[in-house]
């Protein structure tokens, strides 16, 4: 379960860093939380797992860039997700976690929180965050690449290129070209209410607020209903709106799967 814990950590601190830092000192601030965490594995006798999360930071960062379409489209975040999903089921929580375990101590109305199982409920909280919306822009990237470029007819000539081509209709056809009109269907404000919702719709499943999530749900699509109805015709918005949804939510439902089920281990 601390393996598990400490890579989402790992890859959820990367992330909001690589959004929230300037470039600047980014490396400042990814070289600082790798040695917290490092010293977190330490502490919590996981140094090995501590220095695999790291590792697996590191290259979460160069396949999934934050800027750029993904290396590896969407393969990535569901090798991150069967690799902790698989660590969970396989490796429960320990009885003793180092230095920290003698120090620990969590309570909660069902019971003491172990260590390891607070570490991983962080870590997923940090993924869902930030890490989620590299994974949702990955998603609609590899479902919907099109609506985001497209080209329409040819641009009219300027004054200058008639002059310079001494009004030879015949290659203008050939050096004009198609002007691309940007397809811009991100619905607005899904950077801030996207992580919001998924925290929220974590925090409900945890708690069993299952009537509540589903009040998340369609309000979600109510509200954004005005802005679904402007579409162009081509559906674009209506499945970028569905495509990210879904996997938005899959992402938070996930989340809180995994850490029920530690709990419960």
């Amino acid at each position: 379960m601390i393996v598990a814990g400490l890579i989402l950590l790992s890859v959820g601190s990367a992330d909001l860093i690589r959004q929230f830092v300037p470039p600047a000192r980014r490396w400042i601030g990814l070289l600082v939380a790798a040695v917290a965490i490092l010293a977190l594995g330490a502490f919590s006798d996981a140094i090995l797992a501590a220095l695999l999360s790291v590792g697996l930071a590191a290259a979460w960062m160069w396949l999934m860039p934050s800027g750029a379409p993904a290396r590896a489209a969407f393969w990535p975040a569901a090798a991150l997700a069967a690799l902790c999903a698989g660590l969970v089921a396989l490796l429960g929580a320990r009885t003793a976690p180092g230095l920290i375990g003698g120090v620990w101590h969590l309570p909660s109305p069902i019971g003491d929180v172990p260590f390891d199982l607070a570490v991983l409920a962080v870590g997923t909280v940090a993924l869902l965050l930030e890490s989620a919306n590299v994974i949702v822009r990955a998603a609609l990237d590899v479902e919907m690449p099109a609506p985001f470029a497209r080209t329409t007819a040819p641009a009219p000539p300027t004054d200058a290129a008639d002059a310079d081509s001494g009004g030879d209709d015949g290659d203008d056809a050939g050096r004009r070209d198609a002007v691309p009109l940007a397809i811009e269907p991100e619905l607005k404000g899904g950077r801030l209410i996207g992580p919001l919702e998924r925290v929220i719709v974590f925090a409900m499943m945890l708690s069993g607020a299952y009537v509540l999530v589903a009040a998340v749900f369609a309000a979600k699509g109510i509200v954004r209903f005005p802005e679904i109805s402007r579409d162009d015709g081509s559906g674009s918005r209506a499945e970028y709106f569905l495509v990210g949804s879904m996997v938005s939510w899959g992402l938070a439902l996930a989340g809180a799967l995994l850490v029920w089920w530690a709990a419960a281990a």
